[in-house]
């Protein structure tokens, strides 16, 4: 649970909407598909590849956080 919440966490890091909602919903189907692994290696392999995924969206987070736009999405925006 410890992997996922980080995973999480390391989503709301991206300034833009679609690629943090992307990396969210990525996060949840992995784990919903992993969920059933009744063999310990299997689980294992799938733990080592989710920290590998986490150690990339840190990378990518702060990358994007370089370089990203500063325009808001329009599912950012307050209606007025």
């Amino acid at each position: 649970m410890s992997l996922f919440r980080s995973l999480l966490r390391t989503a709301r890091q991206f300034s833009d909407y679609n690629i943090r909602e992307y990396t969210r919903r990525r996060a949840a189907d992995a784990f919903r598909e992993n969920r059933a692994f009744g063999d310990a290696a299997d689980a294992a392999a799938a733990f080592a590849d989710g920290k590998k995924q986490l150690e990339v969206a840190k990378r990518q987070a702060v990358v994007y956080s370089l370089y990203s736009p500063k325009a808001k999405s329009i599912m950012e925006m307050k209606l007025q």
